[in-house]
């Protein structure tokens, strides 16, 4: 049986290490990346300003990859909103990781100064800075939200509509930033439109947590469980190892594959309702039982109806083949979650 694309580029990657930025590297999407890069023997620099991010993360990360690995990493305390920590981020780095943003669909609609100032203003910086240092690939977090009110499913990478919150406006304008510096400076990036990642360190707290970790905590507690809608609003639920395949493949992709942008999903959809009986099924396979039925209330603001990838640009062009589904990423992430109530 012949490797797959994305084992070839980690032994390529553990025969000769490059070094790396991954932005936002206490978050969750971070500290996942920042785990397997640095089992892959690679050098990383990490920034964050641990606005979501959290130290026990990166301790975390520590204690998995033991202090041999652990030397490879080096850490910056700075904000993407300041020009200078981008610029001493950036030196010397072969691969940019952009993982760091506000995320939350609810926190941009409260606030979406703070969303705008992170999203547009610290990505505008980050592209300045690897661009004047001659980084080798910037691959950036992009999002769903971009298909705002575009009704087709599944959801292709050039069929987009309006956005729907400030939030969605700001990943879009990522993504148009994105497409003028390839062609005014030639400094082509690759954009990754995540669908609803989810996975370990992911966090449960917090009135912008998402979903999965929200109400997995919700029925570790034997908390109520409330669902926005009749529960049939549907997703396409991506396990975090799937998104840290594509990150890796995107950053070694060919130039033919650059300034293009990709969803990043498994190319399938539950409700909330399935979701919910999931996440309790995998739960009570982790010695956790709960009979509450869910609460139902009012849909939430900024949410569309349902939501599915088309992912076979990115199996054809950058060898992206999403090993997990939501069921299998939900058994291995609960173990997590329950270690950790």
């Amino acid at each position: 049986m012949s490797l797959s694309k994305f084992e070839l580029v980690k032994q390529q990657l553990v025969d000769s290490p490059k070094t790396w930025l991954v932005t936002g590297v206490a978050g969750f999407i971070g500290s996942n990346l920042l785990e397997n890069l640095l089992s892959l023997g690679q050098n990383v620099v990490g920034l964050d300003n641990f606005a979501t991010g959290y130290q026990k993360n990166l301790d975390e990360v520590k204690g998995a990859v033991g202090d041999k690995h652990w030397q490879r990493f080096r850490f910056i305390k700075g904000d993407i909103r300041n020009l200078d920590d981008c610029k001493a981020a950036v030196s010397g780095v072969d691969y940019v990781l952009h993982q760091a943003a506000l995320g939350s669909v609810p926190r941009s609609i409260e606030d979406p100064i703070t969303t705008n100032a992170a999203n547009i203003t610290g990505f505008l910086n980050m592209l300045v800075a690897a661009r004047d240092e001659g980084v080798k690939s910037f691959t950036y977090a992009a999002s769903s939200s971009t298909y705002g009110d575009h009704p087709a499913l599944p959801k292709v990478e050039e069929n987009i509509g309006k956005p729907l919150s400030p939030y969605a406006v700001t990943k879009y304008v990522n993504e148009l930033y994105a497409d003028v510096f390839a062609k005014t400076y030639n400094f082509n990036c690759i954009g990754l439109r995540y669908f609803n990642v989810f996975g370990k360190r992911q966090d449960p707290n917090g009135a912008y947590a998402a979903v999965i970790p929200k109400w997995t905590a919700a029925i570790i507690s034997n908390d109520d469980i409330y669902i926005n809608g009749d529960g049939e609003t549907s997703r396409d639920f991506c396990y975090i190892d799937n998104t840290v395949q594509i990150n890796i493949l995107a950053a070694v992709a060919s130039d033919e594959a650059k300034n293009e942008v990709y969803n990043v999903a498994v190319g399938d959809r539950t409700t909330l309702n399935e979701l919910f009986n999931g996440i309790g099924s995998a739960l009570k396979n982790n010695g956790v039982d709960f009979d509450k039925a869910p609460i139902y209330r009012d849909f939430r603001a900024g949410d569309v109806r349902h939501s599915q990838a088309d992912i076979s640009k990115a199996e054809s062009k950058l060898g992206y083949a999403p090993l997990y589904t939501v069921g299998d990423g939900l058994g291995l992430a609960m173990p997590w979650y329950v270690k950790n109530s």
